[in-house]
């Protein structure tokens, strides 16, 4: 009988080892894939920081730009190039307007208000960037 104790509780030790050494390779595969996140979430910010100095170039490039004015009397005057100024796309205003009255409407028709108004915002989005689109399509045409 103590022969039987013994066995079990050698079983017992060796089950609670190999354990514990499958949960310190676990913590330590865990550890890896954090590392291995955390460089993948720097590489797309030192990306990021690349794209935005490009474009941060590619402005000033544009602002440096002169224009040449070539006068009645024969004289030339430079003059710097006036930038010109991106506001909003259609389909931008469009999803916005859209958003805003789909969210009115549907809180006024809808007996649960907070739902309604979600769901009547995100519906007005979708149709008022589709409509926006539609104009800005129009626009590169007429371009």
């Amino acid at each position: 009988m103590k022969g039987l104790y013994v066995l079990l509780a050698a079983i017992l030790l060796t089950s609670c080892q190999n354990q514990s050494k499958e949960d310190l390779n676990k913590a330590k595969q865990a550890s890896i894939d954090s590392m291995k996140v955390e460089i993948n979430k720097q590489r797309v910010i030192d990306s990021m920081k690349t794209e935005m100095a490009k474009a941060e170039e590619k402005q000033k490039a544009e602002a440096q730009k002169v224009v040449v004015v070539h006068e009645n009397d024969g004289t030339a005057t430079a003059a710097p190039a006036s930038a010109k100024k991106k506001g909003w796309s259609s389909t931008a205003k469009g999803a916005v307007i859209g958003a805003g009255v789909g969210a009115a409407t549907g809180a006024i028709v809808s007996k649960k208000k907070g739902e309604g108004a979600i769901i009547g915002g995100l519906a007005g989005a979708g149709v008022g960037a589709g409509t926006g689109a539609i104009i800005d399509s129009n626009k590169k045409k007429k371009e």
